[in-house]
């Protein structure tokens, strides 16, 4: 699918990061656009400059893998999430370590920022939620909220919702003040959540599950309006992300244990372009060669970033020629 018409994206590779040990399972541009953060399985997060591919410095404190980063609405905090049942607060600009938030019983494998920059949720493999004050570095609400692992949570654009997902095959709605569960998703065939995200405008999310499916749902309709597919998606938590920097059309992409990576068009739902993967790193190609989890989109640019399992390790950034 190279060589893609002016009316489709046309991502080539802009740079190749590398400097993990391991997998970079997650990767998130920052709000502001100018640094993208790095989450690895080898317990460290790394700060680029995505212009330029130079990594700026190397965060390092947690004592196993981490599972994900998030970043502040001013990019001047990061958040990490390990499989050392913490979560890290950190200084983006020193690299200082702030605070570390102890609670979680079992891996913390998600985490993001309200867009006041003043709560913290997460989710972890001990079925919870947690809220935390960022500023005390405590935990001010544990929500029961899951019977199996939870895999994603987010907050809505005006930080009023969080949305969980977990293999037990719900997305749950919280107020993220009272902590009360307003409405419960589930799919008919009910396949472990893997993802979840609101859209930008707040009004849908989207979700990914182990059936190698992506769908986008009305949640006020408790409606699936579409449905993604073509990836692959059985085993891993793989990131999803919205690109609406875009004046060709709004996409989704996704990355996919193929090692592969998919965008598809919002409303249309076709496949507008695939990276392919390789096999191998002799294999000839740009793309990754192990199953691609982490993905990001810039919030103006048309840049997507992409991390990879432990066979590859590289972060990769990708830009649009079209």
């Amino acid at each position: 699918m190279n060589g893609a018409p002016g009316n489709k994206p046309n991502y080539q590779l802009k740079h190749l990061l590398v400097g993990h040990e391991l997998g970079a399972v997650s990767v998130k541009f920052s709000p502001g656009g100018a640094w993208l953060a790095s989450a690895s399985a080898d317990s460290s997060i790394k700060i680029w400059d995505p212009q330029s591919g130079k990594l700026i410095r190397t965060l390092k404190g947690h004592d196993k893998g981490c599972s994900d980063v998030a970043w502040e609405q001013r990019d001047r905090y990061l958040c990490s999430a390990s499989d050392d049942r913490t979560l890290k607060l950190w200084n983006a600009v020193t690299g200082e370590c702030l605070k570390t938030l102890e609670g979680h019983t079992n891996y913390v494998v998600c985490c993001n920022f309200n867009p006041q920059g003043n709560r913290l949720v997460s989710g972890s493999f001990d079925e919870t939620v947690r809220v935390w004050d960022v500023r005390e570095g405590t935990c001010i609400k544990v929500l029961p909220a899951h019977s199996d692992p939870v895999t994603a949570v987010d907050f809505n654009r005006d930080g009023t919702l969080i949305v969980s997902s977990s293999y037990d095959g719900l997305c749950r709605i919280w107020d993220s003040n009272s902590g009360q569960c307003l409405k419960t998703l589930i799919d008919e065939t009910n396949p472990p959540v893997s993802f979840v995200r609101f859209s930008p405008n707040g009004r849908f999310i989207l979700t990914g599950t182990l059936d190698h499916k992506l769908k986008l749902w009305d949640f006020e309709k408790s409606k699936c309006v579409k449905q993604y597919e073509g990836h692959v998606n059985e085993h891993f938590c793989l990131f999803a992300a919205f690109i609406t920097a875009d004046t060709k059309g709004k996409w989704v992409v996704c990355g996919s244990e193929d090692n592969s990576i998919f965008l598809w068009d919002l409303n249309k739902k076709e496949i507008v372009q695939k990276i392919p993967g390789r096999a191998n790193a002799d294999e000839p190609g740009d793309g990754h060669h192990d199953k691609v989890t982490g993905i990001s989109c810039h919030p103006d640019k048309k840049l997507i970033a992409s991390g990879s399992l432990s066979g590859d390790t590289t972060v990769r950034i990708w830009q649009d020629t079209n």
